[in-house]
């Protein structure tokens, strides 16, 4: 009796051991796991960041170029305009800083004495940058640091992209003439470029 007593004991005891051990690889894989999703989480993550940090300076370049180069040489009959918001909106916060301080305000008042006193040595190509430069000046902080950094500026970014987009594409006659016309491949690949930046911007910011 004794006997069958110590093995039922020793049965019951290996059995709980077993289950504890379970119980701990299960956990240790748990572990393992959260581990791995936390680390590859912050890999896309940075990626993403990075990304977007990369995508904002070639759309705040590709945007400046596209504006000037309209109001030079292309003469193109896209609305420009809406470009000097989107430039506003995801200039990069280095430049956007800089501009915004006394370098930013020199220019602006160099710009409405020139456009006051030399109006007809004023070039119309300086008109829209000189807007620009105005604008960042005197935007209030509620639109300068808090619109402007969050996903309301993104999706001003997006909204103005998609519609140069469709101006462009039905300025020119259709999806396919737009890529081969007269300065339509440059047109459409900085357009498609400003669409990229807000597009990658919202997936950071979703994630």
């Amino acid at each position: 009796m004794v006997k069958n007593n110590y093995l039922a004991m020793k049965t019951g005891a290996s059995s709980t051991s077993s289950s504890v051990e379970f119980i701990n690889s299960d956990l240790q894989d748990l572990g393992h796991a959260a581990k791995n999703l936390a680390s590859h989480a912050l890999k896309i993550s940075l990626g993403l960041s990075l990304g977007s940090a990369l995508f904002q300076w070639i759309a705040s370049i590709t945007a400046i170029c596209l504006l000037v180069l309209d109001r030079t040489n292309w003469k193109t009959n896209i609305l420009t305009t809406l470009l000097v918001p989107y430039i506003f909106m995801s200039l990069p916060s280095l430049l956007f800083g800089l501009l915004r301080g006394d370098i930013g305000k020199w220019v602006a008042f160099i710009t409405v004495i020139l456009r006051l006193f030399f109006p007809k040595q004023f070039p119309d190509w300086l008109e829209m940058p000189g807007a620009l430069i105005l604008l960042v000046v005197v935007a209030p902080g509620l639109i300068a640091d808090t619109i402007r950094n969050n996903w309301i500026g993104i999706a001003i970014c997006l909204a103005i992209a998609c519609y140069l987009l469709q101006e462009h594409v039905r300025a020119s006659g259709g999806f396919r003439d737009s890529f081969t016309k007269g300065h339509g491949l440059s047109n459409s690949v900085c357009i498609i470029i400003l669409l990229v930046f807000p597009i990658w911007a919202l997936f950071d910011d979703l994630l």
